[in-house]
């Protein structure tokens, strides 16, 4: 058999779609990612960007981003264990290490690489890793090249997961990973309950906060810090694409913990060092974070206002609590069509399909920004309206 058959079974899937004008990915976008962009030549509310406080377009970071360039030039040539440690790495790390209260932070490329390389050599075939069944792909993917056992409990379901951790060996090493938000349905976990049980089982907790950073939490810090258990998560990683306006990730702990992982984490090792202009983003964004509470208190209004909208129109929104609300649809074609009628009517939204999602759990994900004004939310809230009646989701 051919082995690129399964590249022309794909192609078969795809190619139709594409020809009935319901292929919604991959599109192009010709503006930065704020509340409105560009598609084609057509101006979209955007409701499918990470930009949650707002920053990618903000003219401190791009000044920033723009000094490093000048200075460091494009690119660091090599990997951070080499000759690709540049000083303003170690500006960002200390600054990330203060901002969260740690000990210690390392920063990767890209905030899969994150999940990738520290899960892969924090965990070998001795040891057992139980994992949230929505837990992002990297996190999967990560405990899989660490080759340990690895069990996947229930979404927030803390009964299975006490089971399992009951279930396993006395003498494994234990670690409970989970996202703080879900990046696809929009909720959060239940982190003290983890936390208790990771205490009573000896196990250690990494939490993936990617979605929850300058959003969550007094000062932004996070889910951790939004439920008072900083000091009982051993690990939290984050990343620099969403409220941090940049590229790349982090995780943060203990000295002796991230020491392990700086010199042992192969996506760390065998990587090129982070882009200069994206380091000096992140280094100014942190600094916005800290300045501009008012931005994380906006956005809170604006979700909490679409949330309520949302529902008041008849959308089943499943278990949201954050700025990622979802609308639960059904069958996959489906949410490509409301997709693609959505942005017909000025609306870019994402659908989520299997195996994203579990079969007939196809949804469109929105997710909204600080600085969408009230006339953008109620233009979206216009299309919702009018294609989810037209598709039949609401009546």
């Amino acid at each position: 058999m051919d082995l690129f058959n399964k590249c022309r079974e794909s192609a078969k899937r795809t190619d139709p779609m594409r020809a009935a004008g319901i292929y919604p990915y991959y599109r192009v976008i010709s503006s930065p990612q704020d509340p409105i962009v560009n598609h084609q030549g057509s101006e979209l509310v955007m409701l499918g960007s990470n930009n949650y406080l707002g920053l990618t377009n903000h003219p401190e970071v791009k000044e920033a981003a723009s000094m490093a360039l000048a200075l460091y030039g494009t690119g660091c040539a090599g990997s951070r264990l080499l000759n690709g440690t540049l000083d303003i790495h170690v500006q960002l790390e200390k600054r990330i290490a203060e901002f969260m209260c740690r000990e210690e932070a390392l920063t990767f490329s890209t905030g899969f690489q994150v999940n990738l390389g520290v899960l892969s050599c924090l965990l070998d075939r001795s040891d057992i890793a139980f994992l949230d069944a929505l837990n992002h792909a990297s996190i999967i993917d990560g405990c899989r090249l660490g080759f340990s056992r690895n069990h996947k409990f229930r979404h927030n379901d803390m009964a299975d997961l006490e089971k399992k951790l009951g279930n396993a060996a006395e003498a494994k090493g234990k670690l409970i990973v989970v996202d703080g938000v879900f990046s696809m349905e929009g909720d959060l976990a239940p982190l003290p309950e983890l936390v208790a049980l990771a205490k009573r089982f000896g196990a250690r907790m990494m939490v993936d906060d990617a979605h929850g950073l300058g959003v969550f939490g007094e000062h932004g810090r996070g889910t951790p810090e939004h439920f008072g258990v900083e000091a009982d998560v051993d690990l939290v990683m984050g990343t620099f694409s969403k409220s941090l306006a940049s590229v790349g990730g982090f995780i943060v702990g203990d000295h002796y913990v991230i020491e392990h992982i700086k010199h042992n984490a192969r996506t760390q090792i065998f990587s090129a060092a982070p882009p200069p202009a994206s380091a000096a983003a992140a280094i100014k964004a942190i600094e916005i974070v800290e300045r501009e509470p008012e931005r994380r208190k906006r956005l809170w209004e604006n979700t909490q206002y679409m949330h309520r909208e949302l529902l008041n129109l008849g959308f089943d929104t499943g278990g949201a609590e954050s700025p990622v609300i979802p609308l639960v649809i059904g069958e996959d074609l489906d949410a490509y069509r409301m997709a693609m009628a959505l942005q017909h009517e000025g609306v870019f939204v994402n659908p989520v399909v299997t195996p994203a999602v579990p079969p007939g759990r196809s949804m469109i994900r929105t997710s909204y920004m600080a600085t969408h004004t009230g006339e953008h939310l109620d233009r979206a809230l216009e299309g919702f309206a009018k294609v989810g009646r037209a598709i039949g989701i609401i009546s």
